[in-house]
């Protein structure tokens, strides 16, 4: 039998480098381009707004996402400048030719698509709930490291779904008939239904929701929900748990863009790729320290040989080493060599056992900002998915 799906209310979706690793280049349509684009292809003109020439970058108006945003951007040099907090327009000084326009993470997605905003950090699960799959969003890079959750079915503890602990079963009760469906309430009208139809689930029907979800099976009014979950202490404090088999969407803060701004409007491509390179580096860096020290020996070689038998020193291709210059009978001599070496700072201590234990002296610790390595395989990733 076919599953029934009823939805309470549907979304309406609205329409649709101070760093360069390499020289790129990339189609830029002019206005009448633009336009004569459009017109061709027998849609509106006024589409790709060609007349705009700053690029808008949006991000998350209010919240912890709004706040660990600013504070990814302040840490990779980013800082966003808004003269007054009540104003929904601000600038990054280091990006010319930047607007940053705060938004509702849903509004985000929506004007990406709209034409309304070029590029965007937002959560996952939004960009999947108000973009369902439209391919002119570009998820640049995905794991921004906040904003961690994850989209789950959640049912009662207790009653009929006790001993229910997979999606599965769940599926296999027999409470559920055409007249009496599975009732799932959930602010996701679209990955929802979407999800559960994907699983060949029968019998349910959809109701949408605002906040305080996990409420409605205690008052009778849904079977179940389908919510973003963290820690899952509000579920287990509401008599909720999660099953196996029912989470429909695992989530972060991402980098997204409009493929179609990447395409057309001049500028967008470039600061995508100063963001992303940015953005890249800092977070190679995070957990990263530089650890510097002192060490005799007969010749750099040694040196290294003592240094790579010890399994937490090999850094990220390998120790650098230098000649420590000192005087001595009134000769220059180069006795010792400086030890440079990058270490997870969770393993620091073991590595600094390891570094006294051959020799190692004057130990110094700095935390690192950046890693710049070559041409990320994002960037790369990015230039193909938009023919260049």
């Amino acid at each position: 039998m076919a599953a029934s799906f009823e939805l309470g209310v549907f979304f309406q979706v609205w329409p649709s480098s101070p760093f360069p690793s390499r020289p790129f280049s990339r189609p830029f349509l002019s206005s009448h381009a633009c336009r004569a684009a459009a017109s061709s292809s027998g849609g509106d003109p006024e589409a790709l707004q060609p007349e705009r020439t700053v690029v808008r970058f949006g991000l998350p108006s209010k919240g912890r996402m709004a706040d660990e945003t600013l504070s990814l951007l302040k840490n990779c040099q980013l800082s966003v400048r808004q003269v007054n907090p009540r104003q929904y327009v601000a600038d990054i000084p280091q990006l010319s030719n930047l607007e940053v326009w705060f938004q509702r993470p849903k509004d985000i997605v929506r004007k990406l698509q709209s034409g309304d905003l070029d590029i965007g950090i937002v959560g996952f699960d939004t960009v999947s709930e108000y973009g369902q799959g439209n391919e002119d969003l570009i998820v640049v890079h995905d794991t921004l490291e906040y904003g961690a959750c994850r989209l789950s079915l959640a049912i009662p503890k207790y009653g009929i779904f006790e001993n229910i602990n997979s999606l599965h079963e769940l599926a296999q009760m027999p409470q559920w008939t055409t007249e009496r469906p599975l009732r799932i309430v959930t602010g996701f009208s679209y990955l929802g239904p979407k999800f559960l139809k994907e699983k060949g689930l029968e019998y349910v029907s959809f109701s949408t929701a605002d906040g305080a979800l996990e409420a409605a099976p205690a008052m009778g009014i849904a079977d179940a929900i389908i919510d973003l979950v963290s820690s899952g202490m509000t579920l287990r404090e509401n008599d909720l748990k999660e099953i196996e088999g029912g989470v429909v969407l695992a989530s972060q803060a991402v980098f997204v863009a409009s493929k179609r701004s990447l395409n057309t409007r001049e500028g967008v491509l470039e600061i995508t790729h100063e963001i992303l390179e940015r953005l890249e580096a800092h977070l190679r860096a995070t957990g990263q320290v530089t650890v510097v020290a002192n060490m005799r020996g007969n010749s750099a070689k040694e040196v290294a040989e003592r240094i790579l038998s010890q399994t937490s020193l090999s850094g990220l291709q390998g120790p650098t080493l230098s000649p420590v210059y000192c005087k001595r009978d009134g000769k220059v001599v180069a006795d010792y060599y400086a030890i440079v070496v990058c270490v997870p700072q969770k393993s620091l201590y073991k590595s600094v056992q390891q570094l006294r234990s051959i020799g190692g002296s004057g130990v110094l610790v700095s935390d690192l900002t950046y890693i710049f390595e070559e041409e990320t395989p994002r960037w790369r990733k990015l230039l193909s998915q938009l023919g260049l």
